[in-house]
């Protein structure tokens, strides 16, 4: 059977590759970074359902419709209701796909700004999307070494330009790779991501929206809008390509405050209390309100620098990610509202009146900002608080390829390309003129699924008389591999095979080759001479820190030092034999 190729591997692509692997169709993934994952493995609030099982044990009576109106609510004048109803109406079997079919624990359920009930689905530990990603990577890289028949996947491949046939349909992909230019046959999905990280010359960012040209982004380097700059050269049409978000909570780093690409704080931190206060120590908005109505709100204020305060509980409900803010030093920690008023150059009793009045509103449940959902335990001055300085970031394009409720990319007549598909944040129009929180990991899947069930179907239909016989040969292949992975453990990721552990078992450390002292790795902690620990081995990472799917500064912060505890928070155990097995230099000395 001839194959699909899916442009990217953030989750939007790994679920489409998933997708019509379930289907029967076989996959060849190109993605143009050394890692796959994209800006999937940064989404750091959780994914959006409605009607879940995880709803359900919690007791929380949500449901599509509702789910429907919230979003449609948030889209306004842009809602395209046939798009609206495929994101909402999927977006309860898709976090239970996720559960079950990659072992995924999604079962803690918080409400996020805009959302009438608690939607939005993630576990403990670490950020959902990069479980999300990773468990559903791992899958896919295994599946390529098993079946490279099935399945295929380059990375640092970058797609140049699509092909299309004297009929208009497309029929391949031409892209760059090891410096030779190749070309790929079949129907095409594109999940290059957004262009909120688009500064290249031909930038759509600058076109469409050049007053954020200058503001900073969240996104990492790769996204430059490929997908769709190719896409319209072959005749796509575009929609909302104007509506950029701006997310109000982009950390700022002390030690660069001016740095372009920021770290996001989680939404998830005003989802379970905190609390936006100006340079006097006052409130100024409804902390769970949409994100652009909280970013205007910031500029309208104009009292920079703006913190995000969070109190003791907040801060308990949220631990993972406090510490993984303090660690890189973007968020700080103080013992006492005392010490958090002399940070902030304000009076004891300034910040503690801001205190006392919020605690009113709590008891009243009544805001004169208009905040209708709040935490239940009151803020007292003497507790300990979890603090960072925030600006307003690039963070999503809301405007993209225009599709349909297929996924199918349709040209400036409003008719399907044929031969053409589109899932996740290449795609335009599925939310608005506003995206809400957590729908972004929901986009990916739930039209990467999409996206896959109707590249399958076109697929079949291309092949003719055949495809009835090669559907029911590759139903059966996929219905063993569908065995395969439903019998893996249930970690978040899924285990690596055996042949992963010998990878590990293979390293110097694992085999005692050398030793270094800690003050030996203390004099590698430079960019062109990194070394860092890592559970008792030394890793020389200089090579890799270019590579690195979170940038280098998430390195370099830990160079020549033990970066054990930080790295546990974020990655699974077998990451380092998976994908950087040389790295390994030697173990510490005891």
């Amino acid at each position: 059977m001839a194959q699909v190729i899916v442009v990217g591997g953030g989750l939007a692509g790994l679920s489409a590759a998933h997708t019509l692997l379930e289907r029967g169709a076989n996959v060849l993934l190109l993605d143009k970074q050394p890692f796959m994952g994209g800006n999937s493995t940064k989404a750091t609030s959780g994914i959006n359902g409605a009607g879940t099982q995880s709803q359900q044990d919690l007791g929380i009576p949500d449901n599509a419709k509702t789910f429907f109106e919230d979003t449609k609510k948030s889209a306004r004048e842009l809602a395209r209701d046939d798009l609206i109803r495929v994101l909402t109406g999927r977006s309860g079997d898709a976090v239970n796909w996720l559960q079950d079919k990659f072992q995924l624990d999604l079962s803690k359920v918080a409400r996020l700004g805009g959302h009438s009930q608690p939607r939005t689905h993630r576990g403990d530990a670490q950020f959902p999307g990069m479980v999300m990603t990773y468990a559903q990577m791992e899958r896919l890289e295994d599946l390529a070494e098993s079946t490279p028949d099935r399945v295929q996947i380059k990375k640092k491949a970058r797609v140049t330009q699509l092909i299309k046939d004297q009929a208009g349909a497309v029929i391949g992909a031409e892209y760059v790779h090891n410096g030779k230019t190749e070309t790929a046959y079949g129907p095409v999905i594109l999940a290059t991501g957004g262009y909120a990280a688009d500064f290249t010359a031909d930038s759509l960012l600058k076109k469409y929206r050049p007053e954020y040209w200058n503001l900073p982004t969240t996104n990492g380097e790769h996204c430059t809008g490929d997908g769709q700059k190719m896409a319209l050269a072959i005749g796509a049409s575009a929609i909302d390509l104007e509506k950029v978000q701006v997310h109000p909570t982009g950390l700022v780093d002390p030690k660069e405050p001016e740095a372009k690409v920021k770290f996001l704080a989680a939404e998830a931190l005003r989802g379970v209390g905190g609390l936006l206060l100006d340079n006097t120590g006052a409130r100024f908005v409804d902390e769970l309100q949409h994100r652009d109505y909280v970013t205007g709100k910031m500029w309208e204020n104009g009292k920079f620098p703006i913190r995000l305060v969070l109190n003791g509980d907040a801060s308990k409900q949220i631990e993972w990610h406090c510490k993984h803010y303090v660690g890189r030093g973007l968020m700080k920690r103080f013992e006492s509202g005392e010490a958090l008023a002399k940070e902030m150059g304000l009076k004891p009793e300034v910040l503690k009146k801001t205190f006392d009045d919020y605690n009113k509103v709590l008891r009243a449940k009544k805001d004169p900002f208009g905040k209708k959902f709040f935490s239940d335990e009151e803020w007292k001055f003497d507790d300990y608080f979890n603090v960072a300085i925030m600006t307003p970031v690039l963070h999503y394009t809301m405007g993209g390829l225009e599709i349909d409720a297929e996924s199918r990319v349709v040209d400036t007549t409003g008719k399907p390309i044929p031969g053409l598909f589109a899932a996740g944040e290449v795609a335009g129009g599925v939310h608005g003129a506003n995206r809400l929180g957590g729908s972004s990991l929901l986009g990916c899947v739930v039209f990467g699924r999409v996206s896959g069930d109707s590249a399958a179907s076109y697929l079949l239909q291309r092949i003719g008389p055949l495809a009835e016989k090669a559907a029911g040969r590759l139903g059966a292949v996929a219905g063993h591999l569908g065995a395969e992975a439903s019998s893996s453990s249930k970690s978040a990721p899924a285990p690596a095979p055996a042949k992963e552990e010998k990878k590990a078992e293979a390293t110097p450390a694992a085999s005692g080759e050398k030793s270094f002292s800690v003050e030996e790795v203390q004099k590698h902690n430079k960019k062109d001479d990194c070394w860092v620990i890592i559970d008792g081995k030394v890793l020389d990472v200089t090579a890799f820190m270019p590579d690195h799917p979170g940038g280098e500064k998430a390195i370099l912060l830990y160079a020549g030092r033990d970066a054990t505890e930080e790295f546990n928070m974020l990655h699974d155990p077998k990451v380092i034999p998976r994908y950087a097995p040389e790295a390994v230099i030697g173990s510490l000395k005891k």
